[in-house]
């Protein structure tokens, strides 16, 4: 079980780790917080009228297109989206929306879902979110409450008979090591790379996550899987824009795994790993 914050994450993070497990006959469910009804329209070519009066359909029906393309399933959680907040000072978060919920109260709907589904694996973002957004850190938040309330039977007992997910992950897609990696590759290829301006502007300042890395799964057959169900959200991501600037071949040469951190397991399984199901397909 992935969980993520909106329509779109699940094929910005994990997408190619997921279309693997599925083609190998893995269940693989995909738990979306919010609708994403206050995203922005980041695609040039979708920011019309008709699309933004019709944003959340278009969101919906985006994610059931990607969802097709990665082979798996997908819930909806049924939170409202936060928006982003921007300016100086920040507004206040829209009443009602996920940020504001209580962790362990808003923790219920994934709870029953972890009972329903019964996951060996959960993934989900770190304890900032990924990024700074308030429906990542949320969604971390839940997630964590959840991977530890569904086994318990004292905890939400009307919510189905208990079960205890084995392991727990966070993604750690985004770290300096993978994009100067990625910068170098394309150097070295005679090619303009899209990362070194990322790079130039990289402030050092301790939040890098790629020192926390456990666990690296080989995926770089299912890179193409993943680019098309990123453009499956067409509103959010631009097909001419910098996700796709690097040639397939660069990446999967270069650097060809997904990467995470297991950060809670009750199995036995030796780092660094290689599977996400380490352990629990012998416990299992």
């Amino acid at each position: 079980m992935a969980v993520h914050a909106h329509p779109d994450d699940e094929s910005s993070k994990g997408a190619a780790t997921m279309a693997k497990y599925a083609s190998e006959g893995v269940q693989v469910l995909v738990a979306t917080c919010t609708g994403g009804e206050r995203g922005s329209v980041l695609n040039p070519k979708m920011d019309r009228p008709d699309v933004w009066e019709n944003i959340a359909e278009i969101r919906r029906a985006e994610m059931a297109a990607a969802r097709a393309i990665l082979g798996v399933d997908q819930a909806w959680l049924g939170f409202v989206d936060s928006g982003l907040p921007e300016g100086d000072p920040l507004p206040p978060l829209p009443d009602g929306c996920f940020a504001l919920q209580d962790p362990q109260a808003a923790a219920g709907p994934l709870v029953q879902l972890m009972r329903e589904f019964r996951p060996h694996v959960v993934l989900t973002y770190d304890e900032e979110g990924g990024y700074p957004h308030p429906d990542h850190i949320m969604c971390h938040r839940i997630s964590v409450v959840a991977f530890e309330a569904a086994g318990d039977p004292e905890q939400f007992p009307e919510l189905g008979e208990p079960w205890q997910p084995q392991k727990l992950y966070y993604h750690h897609s985004f770290t300096r090591a993978k994009f100067q990696a990625l910068h170098e590759g394309m150097v070295a290829a005679g090619l303009d790379s899209p990362y070194k301006e990322m790079l130039d502007h990289w402030i050092d300042d301790g939040t890098d996550k790629g020192h926390r890395v456990t666990t690296r799964v080989e995926c770089a057959e299912f890179f193409p899987v993943r680019d098309d169900a990123l453009r499956a959200h067409a509103t959010q991501v631009d097909p001419d824009g910098s996700w796709f600037r690097a040639p397939i071949e660069v990446q999967q040469r270069i650097w060809p795994t997904e990467d995470y951190e297991l950060v809670k397991s009750h199995v036995e399984t030796p780092k660094p790993e290689t599977d996400l199901f380490a352990g629990v397909r012998v416990a299992a």
